[in-house]
């Protein structure tokens, strides 16, 4: 419904004020006060809306992350057919509250509507649209302990698809964490050494659009030549496939033939294969068959390597205080990293400021959850015996008694993913043991984790305790 007829001459203001009221309703706080709230509407003319944003980077970032907001809103006050104008304020406000000068954008219009890519057409390898972001590469895909792993499979992968036995190389780990990137990167890297190959990159979400349309429209043999000729096939987040049964059925032919022919897949997914409940068993079966790879959540020395990457690509200058704040408390994944950066930036252009301590506390207490507690080996220990019922003093004993080798596994596991402690460090505190020891208690814990529900039960119960 629209708020006005096309014949009056609306209250542009008014109707700005109504879309912001929905846009508020769509996004964060933060995002809102951050990305929103600085917008000022300028005119509405032949159904042509312009507004002012404060900087070109503000304006790219709207059209980034948040155009689909805007045009739908858009379309809901405005009207079908509503053009959007920027106007970006180039250069710095001055004491009066004027601007040193001011640029049109081009114009574009809101509402592209979005199609479905169906690429089912025997083009050359060259004209295929892999559906690959060349800003993703392995080059820029930095190397830490969460992700040592999968970063050389990929490697590997990259430099040789289908000629590995990481085929299947399945990928898992929370969102955020850089699955996506390293997909795109491995993909990148085979059509530069390899451009001859037929690369595509798909989500696991479009690919159920793809296969719907498909039996729709009774052109299921198209979609199938088409997915069997690929030579690397990369399909993002597989666990949107459970529940889709016939989704499954056919990804499994697909998978099938393309692992007989020697063809390389790519899978990504926010668990393991043997937690996937939904999925058929006989697809997590094959998608065991290769590497699977957890890439867990970035350590600290990972995520100021990220830092130091994205803040010479913004041309950024950071306190060191600053600097290691942000690295100390932006702990979850890379995403929050850099969403955390462009905050900083947008709030600093905006009012015109530092980005000192109280500017990235700020910040940060709207965008991430802070953990300003740290937690100890001690008190891990601690928690870990009392959900056993055990004495601590007994974790210290050379005992092979089950229970007690159990709780000191853990005790190790929780502290290396809860502490920056290394092996050593972790095996001197928990009954004087070696690097090895500990090492093969965290990957012995991580195992069943993976296998074993009611183990898996066990350790997030620990886990949330830990948290409280």
């Amino acid at each position: 419904m629209e708020f006005f007829n096309e014949k009056m001459q609306p209250n542009y203001q008014l109707l700005w004020h109504k879309c912001l009221v929905i846009i508020k309703d769509n996004v964060s706080e933060a995002a809102f006060s951050t990305w929103f709230q600085p917008i000022v509407p300028l005119s509405y003319e032949d159904k042509k809306i312009t507004i002012q944003v404060p900087s070109q980077f503000f304006y790219e970032y709207l059209e980034e992350k948040y155009v689909n907001v805007l045009k739908m809103t858009l379309y809901r006050v405005f009207g079908e057919g509503t053009i959007l104008n920027y106007r970006v304020v180039v250069g710095s406000m001055s004491n009066g509250g004027t601007v040193d000068y001011i640029t049109d954008t081009p114009k574009r219009q809101v509402i592209q509507p979005v199609k479905p890519t169906t690429p089912f057409t025997g083009v050359a390898p060259q004209d295929l649209d892999s559906q690959l972001n060349a800003k993703y590469t392995i080059d820029n895909f930095f190397e830490g302990v969460s992700n040592k792993l999968a970063r050389s499979a990929g490697e590997s992968i990259a430099n040789n698809p289908g000629k590995t036995t990481f085929n299947p190389f399945f990928l898992y780990g929370s969102s955020g964490v850089g699955k996506t990137h390293l997909c795109h990167a491995i993909g990148m890297r085979i059509r530069e050494l390899y451009p001859e190959k037929r690369v595509l990159y798909v989500s696991a979400n479009l690919f159920q659009i793809q296969y719907t349309d498909a039996v729709r429209k009774n052109t299921s043999n198209d979609f199938l030549n088409f997915y069997q000729s690929l030579d690397v096939l990369i399909l993002d987040d597989i666990h949107e496939m459970i529940g889709k049964q016939q989704t499954q059925n056919t990804f499994f032919h697909i998978f099938n033939n393309l692992h007989q022919l020697g063809k390389q897949l790519v899978l990504t997914s926010d668990k393991a294969p043997v937690a996937m409940d939904g999925m058929e068993e006989r697809l997590i079966t094959r998608l065991k068959w290769g590497l699977t790879a957890e890439i867990a959540r970035p350590d600290k020395e990972l995520r100021k390597k990220i830092l130091r990457r994205k803040i010479e690509q913004e041309g950024l200058v950071l306190r060191e205080d600053v600097f290691n704040y942000i690295a100390e408390h932006v702990t979850e994944n890379v995403r929050d990293l850099e969403g955390t950066l462009v905050s900083l930036m947008a709030h600093s252009l905006i009012n015109n400021r530092e980005i000192d301590m109280a500017l990235v506390r700020q910040v940060i207490s709207q965008t991430v959850r802070v953990k300003d507690r740290r937690l100890s080996i001690e008190e891990i220990q601690k928690i870990v015996c009392n959900y056993f019922n055990l004495e601590q003093s007994l974790l210290q004993t050379i005992s092979r008694k089950r229970e007690i080798v159990l709780a000191r596994q853990i005790t190790m596991y929780l502290a290396k993913k809860y502490t920056e402690s290394s092996f050593s460090h972790i095996g001197k505190i928990v009954g004087g043991k070696d690097h090895a020891t500990v090492l093969h208690a965290c990957k012995t814990v991580k195992d069943q984790i993976e296998i074993n529900k009611t183990f898996r039960s066990t350790v997030e119960v620990i886990e949330n305790a830990l948290k409280k």
